[in-house]
C-alpha cells in the first residue's frame, strides 16, 4: 500500500495523531474517537498497517496498535527538495509584491 493513498484520508492521519499523542492504543479506546463502526475504523487500521505506518500487536484478545514513524521520515525526506522549491517561490513572489507601488 502506498503511504500517500494511505494518508489521503483524514481519517486514517487522525488515528496516526492519537497513535502519536497517546501510544499504543486498542481499537476499541482508537474508535471512541470516531463516529463510526469498529469494522470501518479496523479496515483504516489495515490500509495503514499494509502501508507500514502502524503495527499490529495481539495481546489476549485485543489488538493494539502503534505508529511506526519510519515512513513518515522517508516521505519528509522525499519531500524535502519541493518544500525548498516552493518557498523560493513564494520569496521571489513576496519580493516582486514588495516592490510594486501602493495606490
Amino acid at each position: 500500500m502506498d503511504v500517500f493513498a494511505a494518508l489521503a484520508s483524514p481519517t486514517r492521519r487522525e488515528v496516526l495523531r492519537l497513535l502519536r499523542d497517546r501510544g499504543e492504543q486498542p481499537v476499541q479506546r482508537l474508535a471512541d474517537h470516531f463516529e463510526m463502526r469498529r469494522p470501518s475504523l479496523s479496515e483504516h487500521l489495515r490500509v495503514l498497517k499494509d502501508a507500514g505506518l502502524v503495527t499490529e500487536r495481539p495481546v489476549g484478545r485485543q489488538r493494539l496498535y502503534a505508529l511506526r514513524p519510519e515512513p513518515l521520515r522517508e516521505l519528509a525526506d522525499w519531500l524535502t527538495p519541493y518544500e525548498r522549491f516552493w518557498r523560493e517561490r513564494m520569496t521571489g513572489l513576496r519580493a516582486v509584491l514588495d516592490e510594486m507601488p501602493d495606490d
